[in-house]
């Protein structure tokens, strides 16, 4: 059986223990109206262009209005009157009307186009980039696949009806107005009869809004569940395989493809409810139009002219009506999406930088932990009361069970997370009062669970410093002992890395990760069990390398290796996030206490 580590086992068993039905969410929907009015500010940069796009809706829906109209004057003065050019001459200003008529839609909808892109291009902008001001924590609180369903399933809803569907609106409302005054200055007994439809019209449609609505919220959250487990299950293909678990993902997959096919079932049955409806009513229209027309007529009131207009227009009145009712579901879907977006644009970001921050452009190296205490949950203490004075190019140790709180401590100091307690001092100066900036700048990170981008290995190694050479890269990768696997790849530093650089060993992504501390040529190095995914002799090789870069630097170390802790000027026992023990390696085993306890369990059988 192949061996993993205990964080890729719980992540393997979390993902089997996940209910997929019921996504993560981050907090209660805000008003549709609220997300509209927050979505209208991303399109206020374009008023000039969008009050061209209004003068053009108007315009062509003008001359859409004028086609009815000369139609009943071509029944009553030239057909009846058997006039040929009079009839040719209204049906050349009537082509020369629908031709405009469609030039203009045509040029609307490309304005409109190129005014919702560049808006959604600045609220896509705007998610991503407060996406990278959140913090840890709430990347460990919110699934990935909810996140990447916001950036693209609820962007793409609203792509949808603010591209497409705004001019359409706007036009099917301009022309129900201008056919409601068109009859009226025609004959206003007609006019009345037509809006019997209007009310029971607005009835229904706020009838299937109210479910709708909800229909759409839901469906988009079980997107995001959707998309969740997918990723997780891309991801995680090697522990799915090797835990024989594929017979469970595939079911995660089917309970959860099954919610969204449920909500989608809901959601656009009450979608669809509109269309029939506004036919049935359309129909309804024609008739009473047809028969207080015919009426009229046999009174002598109306001509047969008069009346074919009208009837035209009532077509044209129920047109609209009917696009209003299947637009109008568009654009709950938008505003569930909108809703869903902004949620994750109100999110608190990291603790902002102090209005008045401490310089640190150059630092000596001297770390104090003093009184630290710190919470994932609140209540639950990780850290406790924790206090350790580092002087500037020590090497620390920090050595203890699984859980004890290592990991947590070198969060704490890169502000990963905010102390609730405490203080820690680099140089004296309070990190809080650093900008965060400044602080990781000067901070060198290698980390247990490496991270490859999707990129050249070159510019893997030069995510660093972004400003590096290519020569400085390789002197990098040269010094981290990485140079030999990577001159034996067939591109070699140009080799591209697939996806979480599933393509090369965990122990050639940790030497790259080395690589990159290197060039980053920090002034206080952070390794978290740097060198736990390699080999004996290639630890051997790197850890040479590893004590010349940490010569002159404050260096804090996690390792379980002994040939890494006995290099340590000072090792720190931690349990249950307190320090039990301090000293140096030998210091501590000549004490036979706690260390020598978890020494002794760990190395048996090597001479310490």
């Amino acid at each position: 059986m192949t061996n993993f580590t205990p964080a890729q086992a719980t992540q393997a068993a979390s993902m089997m223990r996940r209910r997929p039905s019921q996504p993560g969410r981050i907090e209660k929907a805000k008003n549709p109206t609220t997300a509209l009015n927050r979505l209208l500010h991303y399109l206020r940069p374009f008023r000039t262009q969008l009050i061209i796009v209004f003068i053009t809706v108007i315009l062509y829906t003008l001359f859409g209005l004028v086609g009815p109209y000369l139609m009943g004057v071509a029944i009553d003065q030239f057909i009846a009157g058997k006039d040929l050019a009079g009839l040719s001459a209204v049906a050349s200003w009537m082509l020369a009307a629908y031709i405009l008529y469609n030039l203009l839609n045509l040029y609307a909808n490309w304005m409109m186009a190129r005014i919702s892109q560049k808006a959604l291009q600045r609220l896509r902008q705007d998610l991503f980039f407060h996406l990278q001001k959140l913090s840890m924590n709430f990347f460990d609180t919110h699934p990935a696949g909810g996140l990447m369903s916001r950036l693209t399933n609820d962007i793409d809803a609203i792509n949808q009806t603010v591209s497409q569907n705004i001019t359409a609106l706007a036009a099917s409302v301009l022309s129900m107005a201008g056919i409601l005054v068109a009859m009226f200055v025609l004959n206003v007994w007609l006019a009345l009869a037509s809006l019997i439809v209007v009310p029971l019209m607005y009835g229904f449609t706020q009838f299937v809004a109210k479910y709708t609505i909800k229909g759409f919220r839901e469906l988009q959250n079980k997107l995001g569940g959707l998309n969740q487990i997918a990723e997780e299950t891309f991801s995680g293909q090697k522990i799915i395989k090797a835990f024989r678990r594929k017979n469970a993902v595939m079911d995660a997959f089917r309970e959860q493809n099954d919610a969204v096919c449920r909500s989608g079932i809901y959601a656009n049955s009450y979608a669809m409810l509109l269309m029939p409806l506004t036919n049935v009513l359309g129909t309804f229209f024609v008739v009473v139009l047809a028969g207080t027309g015919g009426w009229l007529a046999l009174k002598g009131l109306v001509s047969v002219g008069m009346i074919a207009t009208f009837i035209n227009y009532g077509q044209n009145f129920v047109s609209p009506l009917r696009q209003i009712a299947n637009l109008y579901n568009n654009v709950q879907a938008a505003l569930a999406g909108a809703e869903r977006v902004f949620e994750i644009i109100d999110a608190d970001p990291e603790t902002p930088d102090d209005s008045d921050p401490l310089p640190f452009d150059t630092i000596h190296g001297d770390v104090s932990l003093e009184h630290v205490q710190f919470s994932y949950v609140a209540g639950t203490p990780v850290i406790k009361n924790f206090n350790l004075e580092v002087k500037a190019g020590q090497i620390i140790a920090l050595v203890g069970p699984t859980g004890a709180g290592k990991t947590t401590i070198l969060n704490l100091l890169t502000r990963f997370y905010e102390i609730d307690q405490g203080c820690i001092c680099i140089d004296g100066k309070d990190i809080r009062r650093i900008r965060l900036s400044d602080l990781r700048r000067k901070l060198g990170l290698v980390l247990q669970d490496t991270f490859l981008f999707s990129d050249t290995i070159l510019e893997n190694i030069r995510f660093g410093r972004l400003d590096a050479t290519d020569e400085e890269c390789i002197a990098a990768a040269q010094f981290a002992e990485a140079e030999p696997f990577i001159r034996q790849l067939p591109q070699g530093y140009q080799t591209h890395l697939s996806e979480r650089a599933g393509n090369i060993s965990q122990g050639q992504r940790q030497l790259l990760s080395i690589a990159r501390a290197i060039l980053a040529n920090p002034a206080i190095l952070i390794l978290d069990e740097a060198t736990s995914s390699v080999d004996t002799r290639t630890e051997a090789r790197i850890q040479k390398a590893l004590l010349h870069l940490m010569e002159g630097r404050t260096s804090f170390v996690i390792a379980h290796r002994l040939s890494t802790i006995r290099d340590a000027d000072q090792v720190v026992v931690i349990d249950h996030g307190e320090i039990v023990e301090q000293g140096t390696h030998q210091e501590l085993l000549d004490q036979k206490g706690f260390y020598y306890q978890l020494t002794v369990s760990q190395y048996k059988g090597i001479s310490i």
